[in-house]
């Protein structure tokens, strides 16, 4: 996938304000537009500016997008970063989900299919505020236990010299425990003011996992490796397992193969009415021989235990 540089393709610099954002698209449109121009690939080219200017024009998707912008060069291998947009508030709930026809690959893997969704409002004097949504980061651990975080979330805005800034929102959240990711949670009142003296609407803070050394999670569930010698493995064991809930211990069955799952009942991201478990899947660790009677111990266990691990591939 291609990176997109909207600033390159409306000929404005990076600093450019909103209006000169919009006077330079209308100039580009009228150019390219395709009814008028007799250039070949007016078609894209007017493609190309709709798709920038919907990215620019807007202060949130902006913003965001020149978090990252400026490390990449138009037309490089483009691969988003994960969670790329945590931490910035955008208007509307959600993804909408609809056609985007004419949208490039690089632009839906940033902001879905038609981009951030916008609250309806009806044409009232005393309105409801806009809904916000921002991503947050959160420790698997923070998730398994519940916890109270302070976070601070970029809101964007236009100054009075028409420059994209973000200011910082400061908001003290308590995340449940067993939340899953992707898992939204609602905070009355935090959305834009309302009109009025209309009530201010919300903000829904969407879950994200930060990576973790030891622990991955899939929905409720939590997985991990668990390395074992080859002697637990054939002649069984009890070891210790490490949880998000502190280590426990755990029996290995005699003659368990690297690759084998094992369940922990309860262990995983749980709530009040669902729970989740936790998935080891063994490892087995094969001491390297150094001594002489090192080796001659593994030869002994060819000699009495020979077996052919491949003969399922027919070798």
């Amino acid at each position: 996938m291609e990176y997109k540089d909207y600033y390159q393709i409306l000929g404005v610099s990076r600093d450019a304000t909103q209006d000169e954002i919009k006077q330079a698209y209308r100039r580009l449109a009228r150019k390219y537009h395709p009814d008028v121009s007799k250039e070949a690939d007016a078609d894209k080219k007017f493609k190309e500016l709709g798709e920038a200017y919907e990215v620019l024009k807007d202060p949130e998707k902006r913003a965001a997008y020149d978090k990252f912008g400026s490390n990449w060069q138009n037309g490089q291998d483009f691969e988003p970063p994960p969670n790329w947009d945590a931490g910035f508030e955008f208007s509307g709930t959600g993804y909408t989900g609809g056609d985007a026809e004419g949208y490039s690959d690089f632009f839906e893997s940033l902001f879905g299919r038609s981009g951030f969704s916008r609250s309806s409002r009806r044409s009232t004097f005393r309105m409801k505020g806009e809904d916000h949504h921002a991503k947050i980061v959160i420790r698997l651990a923070d998730a398994y236990h519940g916890t109270r975080q302070t976070i601070t979330l970029n809101r964007a805005t236009v100054d009075e010299q028409g420059r994209v800034v973000t200011r910082p929102h400061t908001l003290h959240v308590t995340i449940p425990k067993g939340v899953v990711e992707g898992q939204r949670i609602r905070l009355e009142g935090q959305g834009m003011p309302g009109i009025g003296g209309g009530p201010p609407g919300d903000l829904y803070l969407e879950i994200a996992f930060a990576e973790d050394p030891i622990f991955r999670a899939e929905k409720r569930d939590i997985y991990m490796e668990l390395p074992i010698t080859p002697w637990e493995a054939a002649l069984g064991a009890t070891v210790t397992v490490p949880t998000l809930g502190g280590n426990v211990q755990m029996k290995i069955p005699p003659g368990s193969q690297g690759g084998n799952k094992l369940r922990l009942k309860g262990k995983g991201l749980c709530s009040k009415t669902r729970s989740g478990d936790q998935i080891v899947i063994l490892r087995i660790v094969v001491p390297v021989p150094e001594t002489d009677e090192q080796k001659k111990l593994y030869r002994k266990m060819a000699e009495l235990m020979p077996i052919n691990p491949r003969a399922e591939l027919g070798v």
